[in-house]
């Protein structure tokens, strides 16, 4: 993953728990990046040691941690770094998640290494749909949860996101019913 990823939750668990609990944090996996740099690619099993270790360091379970993130990313990271970005996808959360299995697409001619997720929608209503999430990456489906919830914060809009399928539990991807 991208630094950005790593830098970001960095910043949370700062944020809510303070540089020593950081610190801590970094040793339990033995992660010696001093800082993270946003456009560098990291491997996928450094960010999944920082969530395990912020997980055993706070005693909350990882799927929490990553929802919270989730959530952080939305709320803090992408409003402040990538905001225009952000914007591109929509004036509405509506219209925003109709439009998210096209948002990692401009990504990936910012970030060229890029791996992205794909999101499909189905059954659209007017205030609800479901969302399809298939990735390479095993377990982020409260990540993605909290990213949907931290969409709707973004855009003033009470959002209702539960798992309707599980690719942990079997399941050829993850679906959620996103309602608002």
């Amino acid at each position: 993953m991208y630094g950005m990823v790593n830098r970001a939750i960095e910043e949370m668990v700062i944020s809510g728990h303070g540089e020593a609990v950081w610190e801590r944090i970094k040793e339990r996996p033995g992660v010696d990046v001093e800082v993270f740099v946003s456009n560098e690619a990291y491997d996928d099993a450094l960010t999944y040691g920082l969530v395990g270790a912020v997980s055993a360091e706070l005693g909350v379970p990882a799927e929490k941690i990553l929802e919270a993130f989730g959530v952080y990313w939305i709320v803090q990271t992408a409003q402040r770094g990538y905001g225009d970005l952000l914007a591109s996808g929509g004036s509405t959360f509506r219209e925003f998640m109709l439009n998210l299995p096209n948002f990692h697409a401009r990504l990936s001619m910012i970030f060229p290494h890029l791996q992205p997720p794909e999101f499909a929608c189905s059954e659209v209503d007017e205030n609800s749909l479901r969302l399809h999430y298939r990735s390479h990456r095993a377990g982020l489906a409260p990540f993605v949860r909290g990213l949907i919830v931290g969409l709707g914060q973004m855009f003033d809009t009470a959002a209702d996101v539960v798992q309707m399928a599980d690719k942990s539990s079997g399941a050829d991807h993850d679906e959620f019913l996103v309602r608002w």
